[in-house]
């Protein structure tokens, strides 16, 4: 890759991914020349899934991008500030995906804060298409736990994954 390539990381705990998630990496891999989908450790959640089983769970699911976005994707987890793995894989941009105006306020503070911490970190802001400003893992999460199908949230790739996990769980 040369000093020129737009390089971004796609940062979250993705537990689990969902077709809102996916519908970002997708249109953030258009924009990119390179594109990390972060499986990022966030102390103040409590994790259906482990680290290992969400990053199966996105590499099954961008395998359906078509093949030029594919080529651009690296799915891979990490432990601290997301700026420093930013820093570790020469990255200056930080993709977020936006469901409402409610988001705003708390993504505009991490984005300064990123920035104070890594002068090269530019946050980008996708808005969701309106058909998944309904969609995140929390909801997953609540439909899976009271025995609701969550296929029509979650990725097609990653479904069969999730129904065999979610059988090791029970």
């Amino acid at each position: 890759m040369s000093k020129t390539d737009k390089r971004a990381v796609f940062a979250g705990s993705f537990d689990p991914f969902t077709k809102g998630h996916l519908d970002i990496v997708e249109r953030a891999g258009a924009l990119f020349d390179e594109l990390w989908i972060l499986v990022a450790k966030n102390n103040s959640k409590k994790n259906l899934f482990t680290p290992e089983v969400r990053k199966g769970f996105i590499e099954a699911s961008v395998k359906n991008l078509h093949k030029e976005i594919q080529k651009k994707i690296h799915v891979d987890f990490f432990e601290g500030l997301t700026v420093d793995y930013m820093k570790e894989k020469k990255a200056s941009y930080l993709v977020r995906g936006i469901r409402s105006a409610a988001d705003i306020p708390f993504e505009q503070t991490v984005a300064w804060n990123n920035r104070a911490l890594y002068s090269n970190a530019e946050t980008v802001f996708l808005l969701s298409h309106p058909e998944h400003l309904a969609i995140c893992s929390s909801v997953v999460r609540e439909l899976i736990a009271n025995g609701t199908s969550v296929e029509n949230f979650v990725p097609e790739g990653m479904f069969s994954l999730l129904k065999l996990e979610l059988e090791k769980i029970e």
